[in-house]
């Protein structure tokens, strides 16, 4: 959904991309501390400092900017790569693994949901992976893709309510899956 407003952004974002190229850190910087951000967030959310669903949203929201930042600085610099692709695209798996394993250790959802919610967003990333292996480009189809899955997750723990979070990325990652899968057998 947010994928039909990038084209609105992607000037801004390129403006960014070369302002944040100028600090000389490489996009592979920008990965990494979106992973850390995502690892942080996680421990936030599960009570090992202490419990605050507040912090895991703040945390959850900086990793997600981070990982435009990646993709913006790699394109100014002229660094894009199949290489960089697969780091982002693994250290985003990891960090949607970490922040789940988070909020299940902080109990602030149900376990069940929780799972559900990493399983189907992580399935929704694996039918673009393979859809597009098949040749079927599925970029800015589905509601939920990660960066919407992200906002919501994370502005909703801000407001204090991480299950009903859970909850309503359960729902969009189950619908984007669902439309990939139709989308793709139907191509095919």
């Amino acid at each position: 959904m947010l994928n039909k407003f990038r084209k609105i952004f992607e000037p801004f974002f390129n403006k960014l991309g070369v302002l944040v190229a100028k600090a000389g850190l490489p996009p592979f910087f920008w990965s990494s501390f979106g992973l850390t951000m995502a690892f942080l967030s996680g421990l936030l959310y599960s009570s090992i400092f202490f419990k605050d669903g507040f912090y895991g949203g703040v945390f959850l929201l900086i990793s997600g900017f981070a990982d435009v930042l990646d993709g913006s600085v790699a394109r100014v610099k002229g660094l894009v790569s199949s290489r960089g692709a697969f780091i982002d695209s693994t250290f985003d798996r990891l960090g949607e693994l970490l922040v789940y394993i988070g909020i299940l250790i902080g109990g602030f959802s149900d376990a069940v949901l929780v799972l559900m919610a990493l399983s189907f967003s992580l399935l929704v990333s694996y039918a673009r992976a393979r859809g597009e292996s098949l040749g079927i480009n599925l970029s800015g189809t589905g509601i939920g893709e990660r960066a919407e899955r992200i906002l919501v997750l994370s502005i909703v723990s801000i407001l204090g309510y991480v299950n009903y979070g859970v909850i309503v990325v359960l729902i969009l990652a189950l619908i984007t899956f669902l439309q990939r899968v139709i989308l793709i057998v139907r191509k095919l």
